[in-house]
C-alpha cells in the first residue's frame, strides 16, 4: 500500500519536545533585498551574515522554518505579507524583508519522507531535499532525505512516526516527526 501523500510537504510545526506548551512561537529575522532563491514556507532556513537564507541549499546552522514575510512593494509601495519568498524581491527604497520563522530550537516538526525508512533510522539525522515547492501556493514540497543519515551530523533527528492512520511503514512519503538536531547546533 502506498501513502495517501504523494509528494513532501516541507515542515509543520507539531508540538515541542518534552511535552512543554507549544506556543508555535515565531521570530522576525531579516532576508537581504534581492536575495535571489526562492524561500517556501515550511522550507528550512539558516543564517548567513545576519539575514535569513535557504538552509536546505547552505551548509550554515539551521535557525528553524520560513511562515512568512512582510515587506512594501516597490511597485505599490503598500505594505505586502506573502507565505513565502519569491526570488526575486527588492522592496520600496532596497529596505530588507521580514522573514517570520518557527525558530524554536525545541520545535518538532511532521514531515514526509522520501523514501521507507526502517526502525534502525529512528533517532538518526537526516537532511532535508533540495528546495522545491508550488510558486502558485508557496508551500515548500521538499522531504527528509532517507539516504543523506548519520548519527549526529545532520540537521534533523527523527523522532517517531507520526500519528496519521494512513501512514504505510514501508513506502515514501509517509509522516514522521522530526526535531532540530540540537547536538550539531550545540558543536
Amino acid at each position: 500500500m502506498a501513502n495517501r501523500n504523494t509528494q513532501g510537504f516541507g515542515l509543520i510545526p507539531a508540538g515541542t519536545l518534552g511535552s512543554t506548551p507549544a506556543t508555535s512561537g515565531q521570530g522576525k529575522y531579516k532576508i537581504d533585498a534581492g536575495y535571489n532563491t526562492t524561500i517556501y514556507n515550511g522550507g528550512v532556513v539558516a543564517s548567513a551574515a545576519g539575514y535569513i537564507i535557504d538552509g536546505q541549499t547552505a551548509a550554515a546552522p539551521v535557525i528553524g522554518t520560513l511562515n512568512g514575510i512582510f515587506y512594501n512593494a516597490a511597485d505599490t509601495l503598500k505594505p505586502t505579507f506573502a507565505n513565502f519568498y519569491k526570488t526575486p524581491i527588492t522592496p520600496a527604497n532596497s529596505e530588507d524583508i521580514d522573514a517570520f520563522v518557527f525558530d524554536n530550537p525545541q520545535q518538532q516538526y511532521v514531515v514526509a519522507t522520501d523514501d521507507a525508512v526502517a526502525q534502525s533510522g529512528y533517532l538518526e539525522t537526516y537532511d532535508m531535499n533540495t528546495s522545491a515547492g508550488s510558486t502558485t501556493t508557496g508551500k515548500s514540497s521538499a522531504t527528509l532525505d532517507i539516504g543523506d543519515t548519520s548519527a549526529d551530523a545532520a540537521s534533523f533527528r527523527l523522532l517517531r512516526s507520526a500519528e496519521d492512520p494512513e501512514n504505510d511503514e514501508n513506502a515514501a512519503f509517509r509522516s514522521v516527526v522530526v526535531c532540530l538536531n540540537l547536538i550539531e547546533l550545540q558543536s
